[in-house]
């Protein structure tokens, strides 16, 4: 709690965990241009008190000075049961682990995907595509990454339903249950997890494990650190892995989803792409753009002051990079969608240190998906009298999407 008097103005009642903020579906991004138009910074009650981030430049800031704000703790709740590896390290020890997972994440080892990833979009719509009608997060959204990752990770697919439900706990606790509820049962989801890990990595270090999977040369791999070169600690693993489930399953699913809803209520901007494909490219990152899923935290390692506040040592913040990527400062018209918007430098990514190193696996995700949707499924259409169902968080997402459009083989 902050140890600063206040001025009232800067107090706002917003906590990122209200479920009230998901429905309808924009009123998260009425909240936070209602925040952003107070000041770049204003200060919450909720969680102890922290302050908010809300406009592009002091976002940018924070995000790229991680001496004066540490990524620890990047959550307003304890999801992970202790750090999340490396997202919650600071360099330089942050670097080592982070020098040594670029490689296996590299542009070229995530195009190498491509034909894998695009056959399983289309395997996906092969199975709705005649009805004419399908519910786009279970039968598309959530399954694309959650097949493409737990294939890339070398993880059984039939144990997606228990990773599903591990990281939901984690991120969203028990909804409508009590704090203490969704304390103990994010507890519980890591320990399930961990164990399973435990199970995977002694696995592999046995031998008896000798697939070549992402997940068998993360154990191999290793890390160059201040005392010598030394492979990672089954611990370290464990809330390494439990960090890439956590990106690999939710935040691409958010994105799709926003995605066909802004262009569902975008019809010619959608024509658009049906009709010239290679503004694809550029359409991904706009819908990057408008609908930035993660909201990061930080905590002041000093005192500091930023956006004409004061921060404490030790006061924890959090960045509303959706708010920063509508930021009208930086960008013209930022509540509209632009498919061929240029310059883009949105900030759904990140930046600094701990920009999202899974960013090349996400886009090839989506660049692919909005290929193969809009050849298709070219008029899908929202159903008004069953709305979309989106959750708030630190991860922003979306549950249920019902979209209809002509049948096709």
């Amino acid at each position: 709690m902050t140890t600063t008097q206040l001025p009232e103005n800067l107090i706002v009642d917003f906590d990122v965990y209200d479920q009230t903020l998901a429905m309808p579906e924009d009123v998260f991004q009425e909240r936070a241009a209602a925040l952003r138009a107070i000041g770049p910074v204003v200060y919450s009650k909720a969680h102890g008190g922290h302050w908010i981030v809300t406009r592009y430049e002091e976002i940018h800031q924070v995000l790229r000075d991680p001496e004066t704000f540490s990524s620890y703790p990047n959550n307003l709740v304890n999801a992970g049961q202790g750090k999340f590896i490396p997202i919650e390290l600071d360099p330089p020890e942050h670097t080592f682990y982070r020098q040594a997972l670029q490689p296996l994440f590299s542009p070229k080892r995530m195009k190498e995907l491509e034909p894998q990833i695009r056959d399983v979009i289309n395997e996906l719509i092969d199975d709705f595509a005649a009805r004419g009608e399908a519910e786009f997060i279970s039968e598309f959204a959530h399954e694309l990454p959650t097949r493409v990752f737990l294939a890339l990770m070398g993880w059984p697919l039939e144990d997606a339903e228990m990773f599903t439900k591990t990281t939901d706990v984690a991120l969203q606790g028990i909804p409508g249950g009590t704090e203490e509820e969704s304390a103990k049962a994010r507890e519980d989801a890591a320990n399930q997890i961990f164990g399973y890990f435990g199970a995977i990595v002694a696995g592999v270090r046995s031998g008896e494990n000798t697939s070549d999977s992402l997940t068998a040369q993360i154990i191999n791999t290793p890390i160059e650190m201040e005392d010598g070169v030394r492979l990672l600690t089954d611990e370290e693993l464990y809330r390494m892995f439990f960090l890439l489930l956590i990106a690999g399953l939710h935040t691409v699913q958010g994105s799709l989803a926003w995605g066909i809803i802004h262009l569902a209520n975008n019809p010619g901007q959608r024509q658009e792409i049906v009709d010239d494909p290679d503004t694809i490219p550029a359409a991904v990152e706009e819908i990057l753009r408008i609908e930035a899923a993660v909201i990061a935290g930080r905590r002041a390692t000093r005192d500091v002051e930023i956006g004409g506040v004061t921060i404490a040592e030790g006061e924890q913040l959090i960045v509303l990079l959706c708010s920063a990527n509508r930021d009208g400062n930086e960008f013209e018209d930022p509540d509209e969608l632009r498919i061929d918007r240029s310059p883009n430098r949105h900030l759904s990514f990140g930046a600094g240190p701990h920009r999202c190193i899974g960013s090349h696996l996400a886009r090839i995700e989506l660049k692919l998906a909005m290929e193969e949707i809009h050849k298709r499924l070219p008029d899908y259409r929202l159903v008004p009298e069953d709305p979309p169902i989106l959750h708030a968080t630190q991860v922003r997402g979306c549950i249920r999407l019902p979209i209809t459009f002509t049948p096709s083989a």
